[in-house]
């Protein structure tokens, strides 16, 4: 099956007339389709990070768990399948192969060797050496994300995988970054891989998931019982065997004089701020696609000309570039508009989707600041954020979210936010919260497209739904969200 790339942007291009610069929201939807086999050979590099550190066999179970997960996502790997598993704590070593990087090699102080090593291949044989090498594993030592990045960039380095993936798993804190900093090793992974981190027991840290998910293209997550960590793996693994497609560029260009792109972030199916390719501040790289539909959250500000008002004006062109060896076409590039109007009921209005995406947004700042509050000996001000998270969670259709939320809180009203702070908080379930908010829901669908026929701005119809009035040129209520295709004036 041919690869097939679409492109939509869902917006509402009126904005007010008056004096002074205003901003322009938009949601762009790229959707790939029949990506499977796009690409020759393995389309997947894999790279699972234990953390083999101390606290991991506190209790062991948990360890146990790591290892069988582990195992469990080498059996999924296709024979032909590069991969590598790395034993990390303080340090950071090649678990399997063992050839690449033993632990003497990697000290906390030195030089990591910068030549020999690489990947196994998978087979029935490497598999089931690499199952004997992860059973083998012991806990001891302390945490140090960075020394686990940085190896893995140097054992995926040169790979041909157009997929170069990292799996990731620590249960506490990066407790020794002084030994290789997180920020300078992010910087150097950043387009070397995707990486998907994950937290298990009591202590991890959610935010610092975050930062490494975001800065490496991949998504944070937790599992509440060790039990669950093995068919966690064997989804996301699946997940990966499906994505050929290395990466898609979200260009946005053909700006008006004046105007300016203020951020793109991911909204669906993770929250994710996304930067601008050096020496290229219209161009936002994404990578691993397979089969799947993501969104994105496009914010330009822009003035208002005193001589354009009451027509639709070009804002910005919409693009996706794809690259040359991927076997798809790029979708047609798609026009954000603007209209400077003088009625305030239009300008008024917004788009259904991106109202969506900026409830997502308010919703992690609630989450965070309730954290922080809590954590800071706040109970009252964390309640007030945790309830109007749960309202936002509620808007936002977060089912995931709201059973998180319902941890800390009794919820008594979730559409007003009505909550009580639960008397015996357990901590984590604030970092459980944190990489929950991470993951979005879908949202509405675009509104239905049209007829270009010439009305008043004021001319106002009825929701189907809930009866409110707005203007004809709607795609949806702003009261209940209801498309207006069936209003009639």
């Amino acid at each position: 099956m041919d690869t097939t790339i679409r492109l939509t942007v869902s917006q509402h291009k009126y904005l007010p007339a008056g004096v002074g610069a205003r901003d322009l929201h938009a949601v762009a939807t790229v959707e790939v389709s029949g990506a499977d086999g796009a690409a020759p050979g393995p389309a997947l590099a894999e790279i699972l990070a234990v953390d083999c550190s101390s606290s991991m066999d506190r209790p062991p179970e948990k360890f146990r768990a790591a290892k069988s997960a582990a195992v469990a996502a080498l059996q999924l790997l296709p024979d032909g399948t590069p991969f590598a598993v790395i034993a990390g704590n303080h340090e950071a070593a090649t678990a399997y192969p063992p050839t690449a990087y033993p632990p003497t090699a990697y000290p906390p102080t030195g030089r990591p060797p910068t030549a020999g090593g690489g990947l196994a291949v998978a087979d029935a044989t490497t598999r089931a050496e690499a199952t004997a090498a992860v059973h083998g594993l012991v806990a001891a030592g302390g945490t140090c994300l960075g020394h686990w990045l940085d190896l893995a960039r140097r054992l995926l380095a040169g790979q041909p995988a157009p997929v170069r993936h990292v799996l990731m798993l620590t249960d506490g804190r990066n407790e020794h970054d002084r030994f290789r900093p997180l920020a300078g090793v992010l910087a150097d992974c950043a387009g070397q891989f995707v990486c998907d981190a994950w937290g298990i027991g009591q202590d991890w840290d959610g935010r610092l998931l975050l930062r490494v998910a975001e800065a490496l293209h991949g998504s944070a997550d937790a599992v509440r019982a060790e039990p669950e960590l093995v068919a966690a793996y064997e989804a996301l693994v699946r997940g990966l065997l499906t994505k050929a497609v290395p990466e898609l560029t979200l260009t946005v260009g053909a700006l008006p004089p004046g105007a300016r792109l203020r951020y793109v972030k991911q909204t669906f199916p993770t929250e994710r701020a996304l930067t601008a390719e050096p020496g290229e501040p219209g161009a936002f790289v994404t990578r691993a696609w397979g089969n799947e539909l993501r969104r994105f959250h496009l914010c330009l500000t822009l003035d208002p000309a005193e001589d354009a008002r009451g027509e639709d004006l070009l804002a910005a062109e919409v693009a996706v570039r794809v690259p040359e060896d991927s076997g798809a076409a790029p979708p047609d590039p798609q026009p954000l508009m603007v209209h400077w109007t003088d009625d305030p009921v239009l300008s008024a209005l917004t788009d259904a989707q991106v109202v969506h995406a900026q409830v997502w947004e308010e919703l992690g700042n609630a989450v965070a600041d309730a954290t922080d509050a809590y954590h800071r000996g706040r109970p009252d001000a964390a309640t007030a954020l945790l309830g109007r998270a749960v309202a936002l969670a509620h808007q936002a259709g977060a089912r995931r979210q709201l059973d998180e939320l319902r941890r800390l809180v009794e919820v008594h009203d979730a559409a007003t936010g009505d909550v009580t702070l639960r008397p015996a908080v357990n901590p984590v379930d604030f970092q459980h919260l944190i990489t929950a908010g991470s993951h979005t829901t879908r949202g509405p669908a675009a509104g239905p497209a049209r007829a270009a026929v010439p009305r008043p701005a004021g001319d106002l119809v009825p929701c189907p739904r809930c009866t409110h009035r707005y203007p004809a040129q709607s795609a949806f209520c702003g009261n209940c969200g209801a498309p207006m295709e069936a209003a009639t004036p």
